[in-house]
């Protein structure tokens, strides 16, 4: 039996044992943001990292340069606030180093200096208070939801901890997550933050890119779904548009 059919289908990420997922959100009625931790197990996981794109925000990945001592992570912070949301990452940090968890560096069991990279997403101003961003306490609160969320939960997707306020080509964004298993039986998992100009939906015809894609799924012919599709994305485009 596979993995993804002992934990009930649940195509996640913490399909992957001892990996745990956890969101806070920004708190405020002007507030839509949020940070998403991916907790490792204790002793941490090997990690390594490729940043691209014109403007990253980020924060310890030169750590994972396999030319650098570090070995392994003890967690992954997600956010958004751009680079103020960086700071989150102290939150998580705090609280690994509460537990003696991260790279031993003194005599003392306390004496730990927990390897947390981050990544942001934009999302300033979107609640309508650009001031409302994640800080060191939405990181701590995020690590506290991935700790006590246990073996193989289910991960919440969608407007939820960095992909609160995230937007994708004038529709909503999110945190969406996934797994397969290899023939070999390794399990591989992934977590996104979706949060681009560009639109992740086919506008000639409203379905889903990704939907073309799905093994033993050909593309969706046109008809009245797709008709219906397109009403509902013009719809939430010109709600979505600033007033004139």
């Amino acid at each position: 039996m596979t993995l993804a059919e002992e934990t009930d289908g649940r195509d996640g990420i913490t399909d992957v044992s001892g990996l745990r997922v956890g969101h806070a959100r920004v708190a405020g009625p002007g507030a839509l943001s949020g940070t998403t931790v991916v907790l490792a197990p204790e002793g941490g996981a090997v990690a390594a990292v490729d940043v691209r794109g014109g403007g990253p925000g980020t924060r310890e990945t030169d750590a994972l340069d396999p030319r650098n001592v570090v070995q392994r992570i003890d967690a992954v912070v997600l956010t958004g606030g751009s680079a103020y949301g960086l700071d989150s990452a102290a939150g998580a940090m705090a609280w690994l180093a509460e537990r003696h968890r991260g790279v031993r560096v003194g005599p003392d069991p306390s004496h730990v200096v927990p390897v947390v990279p981050a990544a942001c997403v934009f999302d300033l101003g979107r609640g309508g208070d650009f001031a409302a961003r994640p800080d060191a306490a939405t990181g701590r609160a995020a690590a506290e939801a991935a700790a006590a969320s246990g073996d193989h939960a289910r991960v919440e997707t969608g407007a939820v901890g960095a992909g609160t306020g995230a937007v994708v080509g004038g529709l909503r964004g999110g945190v969406g997550t996934a797994s397969t298993v290899l023939e070999s039986g390794i399990t591989v998992g992934a977590l996104v933050v979706v949060n681009a100009v560009g639109s992740a939906v086919d506008p000639t015809t409203g379905v889903p890119y990704g939907s073309y894609f799905e093994a033993g799924r050909p593309a969706f012919p046109e008809g009245p779904v797709h008709r219906a599709a397109l009403r509902r994305l013009a719809e939430a485009r010109r709600a979505a548009a600033p007033p004139r």
